[in-house]
């Protein structure tokens, strides 16, 4: 292989080749080292039918030659004529130097493989450039990217600051386009890792997450993407845990001592509320007799649980109403009659609430309505007292629950 001295005039840069992206600041740093040291590598060329010639490869060197203003450049002229060979010789050498972009070689492997003047194929091109097939499909799904994203792509796996690498876009190409760029730019921006990029590529490719919520997490920054991600994983986690059966707690039975010390508070609890709430209508104004003379007091004092006859509105003996049976006394008797076999305790909780049922409010409203104003304000002082107490009862109750 002869290397020539060749007039620069001559020479053509090649607008198809591969390579067109240039660094200012590396080619200032060439053109340094060939003032300093010379020209180490010749470049390559093709000659032209016009008796001109063409730039194969070495095209910053022939640039950094034209800027030092050398008249002459150490050249291989090539007797290649196949295109499709050119070409990749051209991918070929440009692979193994600095700055070549990933996005280059994606533009290059495309045009290859859809170009009709070359109609190739993957297997051909990974055979010709040594390369796995999944090198080639690889960079070719880089060009799914916006231009605001392939600007941003470098060679490397170094992450920095909103720059992206190849390992950091490739988790995102089977997201639509409306997911895929917004989050290549949050990666850059926030100079996400490989590692976490790949959750949050997981997080988006979620069946059961909807395009609305998807549309909503890109307001959010990289680490609260995988902040998400993780607490969805745990919930997934606990989901998929097989559901443990609650075992039933075995109690023993109460021994006859425990029996007679839950029966004793609990009998006194009975008789307590009974006392209380005969005592709480026993105090109620004399109702029964402000309203002797009203067809309505008929109402009150067939509900009255009071057996105490109270005295007439004139000051004279009232005709004592026919006798009503206790409430609370036929409720305890309904109860045991029904606690048969019961243990103690709960025999004493029926009793109890057939005390309390026994104990609702009467049917007093039309009563009401004809009372006087003063006999009526401390009727419905005295209802409030007992609710008061009823709810204090229910709050023991309650507290006796937990």
């Amino acid at each position: 292989m002869d290397i020539i001295q060749m007039d620069i005039n001559l020479i053509d840069e090649d607008t198809d080749q591969p390579r067109y992206q240039f660094d200012e600041q590396s080619l200032q740093e060439l053109i340094t080292s060939i003032s300093e040291l010379g020209l180490l590598s010749p470049i390559k060329v093709r000659k032209t039918d016009n008796g001109r010639y063409k730039i194969i490869y070495g095209n910053r060197r022939y640039k950094a030659c034209i800027a030092l203003g050398k008249p002459t450049i150490p050249c291989i002229v090539s007797t290649m004529t196949n295109e499709m060979d050119i070409y990749l010789e051209q991918i070929a050498e440009n692979l193994t130097r600095e700055g070549f972009s990933p996005i280059e070689e994606a533009e290059a492997f495309h045009k290859l493989l859809n170009n009709e003047k070359f109609s190739s194929s993957v297997k051909f091109l990974a055979s010709k450039l040594s390369k796995p097939e999944s090198y080639i499909k690889n960079k070719c799904e880089l060009l799914k990217f916006s231009s605001a994203v392939k600007k941003r792509i470098v060679s490397g796996t170094a992450i920095r600051k909103d720059m992206l690498t190849e390992d950091q876009l490739l988790p995102l190409k089977d997201l639509p386009m409306e997911l895929r760029d917004p989050l290549a730019l949050i990666f850059a921006r926030d100079e996400m890792p490989v590692s976490d990029v790949k959750k949050i590529a997981k997080l988006f490719k979620d069946p059961d997450i909807s395009a609305s919520t998807k549309e909503k997490l890109l307001f959010k920054n990289g680490p609260a993407l995988l902040e998400t991600w993780s607490i969805r994983q745990n919930n997934k986690a606990e989901r998929a845990k097989p559901a443990q059966p609650a075992e039933p707690k075995k109690k023993a039975a109460p021994s006859q001592a425990e029996q007679q010390s839950g029966q004793q508070p609990m009998q006194q609890l009975v008789q307590g509320q009974e006392q209380q709430q005969v005592g709480v209508l026993d105090n109620l104004p004399n109702q029964t007799a402000l309203l002797a003379a009203d067809a309505a007091s008929a109402d009150i004092a067939a509900v009255s649980v009071s057996t105490a006859q109270p005295p007439a509105a004139n000051g004279s003996a009232a005709t004592a109403p026919a006798p009503v049976t206790g409430v609370v006394t036929g409720a305890t008797a309904e109860a045991e009659a029904d606690v048969d076999g019961m243990p103690p305790v709960l025999a004493q909780l029926q009793q109890l609430m057939m005390t309390l049922e026994a104990a609702g409010a009467p049917p007093l409203a039309k009563a009401l309505e004809s009372m006087e104003t003063e006999a009526r304000d401390t009727f419905l002082q005295d209802v409030d007292k007992l609710i008061v107490h009823l709810q204090h009862q229910l709050m023991e109750w309650n507290q006796l629950k937990e």
